[in-house]
């Protein structure tokens, strides 16, 4: 196989990855298309053909060179004829969700001696319960997102500042823009052939959906709410007003499927005096901003709901479990758990007008335990914290 010389590896990726090298569990990797992940793949076969003993064994499902394999017996066969008894093997498989009942090769595959097995999908269902548990908890699942602001900068080879905090949030992190120019109509074109690759090839292919004029509404529709709440009976009704006939759980189904693609992320409310996450309402962000842009417009009375968005990412970036916080008739942007540790976010474009700061900072100093608490602004503010409550600039935010 020939590997890409321009790789720029992604050491946050690679250091996860890292531990979990010749032990018994299938590391799968998972996210949005064109994020990063065959690359991670390259990178990690690369690091492995130092040892030129090491056996590498690749598939691609995206190539046509692999178009034979489509069910897990024959993935099952083409691997075992690549097998090399007296060797370390690693097996690569990307793009795994296009083989079918690809789960009973992989468990067959880990009974063999000196076999390693690695593998992508964009599909957020490629580790359903069922699989799950026909797996035996034998994986370790790792998520690649779009790059987050200081790889775009790495990428780019750009320096850190405003002006380039704006193309971030405004092109977003797809890897493969590195090789573009920053330009609009350029930057635009790429980002929606993207996203029909998405809706057509992991959505509509995939569940067969027949309506698809109001599943690309329906994204138009949550690119122009993002942080809104979401209600499925709400839209029903409005498009029944507009003559339009959907029922309220194909909307969510149509939504979940967006989720599962990895095209947005659907985050539940929590209820933090009483420890529940609610069963109904939830928010929605797009995995990628340069998408979102590209299908709604980059404008200024967007810029609110386009920080939330960025500072949502990097949240989960960070290995972060985020929800909406809800505190009686108050509402927290985010919680953030991490190792068992939780933080709490408010984001605001700006503090200078006195109902905002009173609103973000009274929100969060309403919360009665002692975990850190922080407003993220785009105007960083140089003075003391309000009740211990910390302000921080976007651009550092996104630089932790």
């Amino acid at each position: 196989m020939n590997i890409p010389k321009d790789i720029l590896v992604r050491e946050y990726y690679i250091d996860k990855i890292k531990p979990f090298i010749n032990k018994g569990l299938i590391k799968v990797i998972t996210g949005q298309r064109r994020v990063g992940k065959s690359y991670l793949l390259y990178q990690i076969i690369k690091e492995l053909q130092v040892d030129l003993s090491n056996n590498i064994i690749y598939i691609n499902k995206e190539d046509i060179a692999f178009s034979d394999i489509r069910n897990a017996q024959q993935l099952y066969d083409f691997i075992i004829h690549n097998i090399k008894k007296d060797k370390n093997n690693y097996v690569f498989i990307d793009e795994i969700q296009e083989i079918q009942d690809f789960a009973t090769a992989l468990r067959s595959l880990l009974l063999l001696e000196n076999t390693d097995i690695y593998c992508t999908g964009s599909n957020a269902q490629l580790l359903s319960s069922d699989i799950a548990g026909y797996l035996s908890g034998r994986y370790i699942e790792i998520t690649v997102y779009s790059l987050s602001y200081t790889e775009f900068l790495q990428f780019h080879k750009l320096k850190d500042s405003e002006n380039n905090l704006e193309k971030y949030l405004k092109f977003g992190g797809m890897p493969y823009l590195k090789n573009l120019k920053l330009k609009d109509y350029i930057v635009n074109e790429y980002l929606k052939n993207i996203y029909n690759s998405i809706v057509y090839r992991d959505i509509v292919n995939r569940y067969a959906i027949r309506n698809t004029l109001f599943l690309e509404q329906l994204v138009l529709f949550l690119a122009d709410n993002i942080g809104s709440l979401f209600s499925a009976k709400k839209i029903s009704d409005f498009l029944k007003s507009q003559k339009i006939n959907i029922a309220p759980n194909q909307v969510q189904n149509y939504a979940q499927h967006l989720v599962d693609a990895f095209l947005v992320f659907k985050v539940p409310r929590y209820d933090i005096a009483g420890k529940r996450i609610f069963e109904i309402g939830e928010k929605f962000y797009f995995e990628n901003l340069g998408i979102r842009n590209s299908l709604v417009g980059y404008k200024i009375n967007d810029l609110g709901k386009i920080l939330e968005n960025a500072v949502y990412n990097h949240l989960l970036f960070k290995g972060n479990k985020v929800q909406i916080g809800v505190l009686g008739s108050n509402e927290i942007d985010f919680v953030a758990e991490k190792n068992g540790e939780i933080s709490y976010y408010q984001v605001a474009l700006s503090i200078q007008q006195e109902e905002t700061w009173k609103r973000e900072f009274g929100n969060l100093a309403k919360i009665k335990d002692h975990y850190p608490k922080y407003v993220i602004t785009k105007e960083p503010w140089k003075g003391n914290t309000y009740k211990g409550i910390k302000t921080v600039g976007l651009r550092e935010f996104l630089k932790t």
